[in-house]
């Protein structure tokens, strides 16, 4: 299934900021249906509002798990003020992913 723009954004903000070696990006917006604030970017049911990323980059040696969450939540810091409702991080060195 294709990237949304949502999710297309992410993974071009994620990797032109941290050149991850895997980057997933999983639209968990579908888990959340019902809820007051679905609707994503088109407002539909489901569509792009809560996303689940796993970044893996050497650009996170060196800095502890909050430093990490804010780095990423800084570069998605336009789509966390709008259509973003919920974004759940897993970031990891290579060493750490290897492991």
């Amino acid at each position: 299934m294709p990237e949304g723009p949502i999710a297309t954004i992410i993974r071009e903000k994620l990797t032109s900021g941290l050149s991850p070696e895997r980057l997933e990006i999983e639209d968990d917006s579908g888990r959340h249906a019902g809820h007051h604030h679905e609707g994503g970017v088109d407002g539909r049911a489901g569509g792009e509002s809560h996303f689940n990323v796993t970044v893996v980059s050497t650009a996170f040696e060196g800095q502890g798990r909050v430093q990490r969450q804010r780095t990423v939540n800084g570069l998605l810091r336009e789509e966390l003020a709008g259509p973003v409702h919920a974004l759940s991080i897993k970031a990891l060195t290579p060493a750490e992913a290897a492991g």
